[in-house]
């Protein structure tokens, strides 16, 4: 259980759900987590105790996110990872891509995709300083798919495919790896709270399609991140892993 001993993480959308189980299993590895969110991260910080700081950080702002990553650096002296998590779905209102409002695309690919792109930016010179970085950008089994109704959300996880591979290549050289984790249908907190008639469907739609035919939950995501933050996966890079019992084989 020590996989992460002494690394410091940075990890968005920490307060709750898929985040929040990443901050507990990462700090069970060893790491020193700097959990961040729009919401607040004191329960999740007091849960997990350690080394761990948190803080509130609006990924689709570079001054916001600059700011916590000087934070971070200044209480740490470096980072090691950095888990990019915070997305826009649970809140999302799946319709038919013709009914969405251009102000609600936007604003998908302004958290989804800039924000991934913002951390990613700003954890890069330290990492490059070091020789050596783990960076877990977060896609979705839906890109795979090409799930009805949710244009807004698979196009910002296609997005963050391609802005994956394209840091992996210009950042190898310097010993900084990235790759994606492309989760399936998972019941989150947020997920859960929407209407059940709804989830009811999509649960029920997307075990069909599973070889391990059970719902997800943020715990099954836990032993992939932890693994791409570790040096387990140190000659790995610009990779896709689905985690998502099956659903998608590609």
């Amino acid at each position: 259980m020590d996989r992460l001993r002494g690394r410091t993480v940075i990890l968005t959308g920490a307060a709750r759900g898929i985040g929040a189980s990443y901050a507990r299993a990462l700090a069970a590895e060893g790491a020193n987590v700097a959990a961040c969110d729009v919401l607040d991260t004191s329960n999740i910080v007091a849960e997990i105790g350690g080394n761990s700081i948190g803080g509130t950080c609006d990924v689709s702002s570079r001054a916001s996110v600059e700011a916590f990553t000087s934070r971070v650096l200044d209480r740490f002296g470096r980072i090691d990872g950095l888990v990019n998590n915070g997305a826009l779905f649970a809140s999302l209102k799946r319709q038919p891509f013709e009914q969405i409002e251009s102000e609600e695309f936007d604003r998908v690919m302004q958290v989804n995709v800039r924000g991934t792109f913002e951390f990613c930016r700003a954890v890069m010179p330290a990492m490059r300083s070091q020789g050596y970085g783990k960076i877990v950008n977060t896609s979705s089994g839906t890109v795979f798919k090409g799930i009805t109704n949710m244009l807004h959300y698979v196009s910002s996880k296609g997005a963050v495919i391609a802005l994956t591979r394209v840091i992996a290549r210009e950042a190898g050289g310097d010993g900084v790896r990235v790759n994606c984790l492309a989760p399936g249908f998972t019941l989150s907190d947020g997920v859960q709270s929407r209407d059940p008639d709804e989830l009811n469907v999509l649960s029920t739609m997307t075990l069909a399609s599973r070889c391990l035919p059970r719902d997800q939950m943020p715990e099954d995501l836990n032993g992939a991140v932890v693994f791409l933050l570790s040096a387990d996966s140190d000659f790995i890079s610009g990779q896709t892993l689905v985690v998502d019992g099956g659903s998608v084989m590609h």
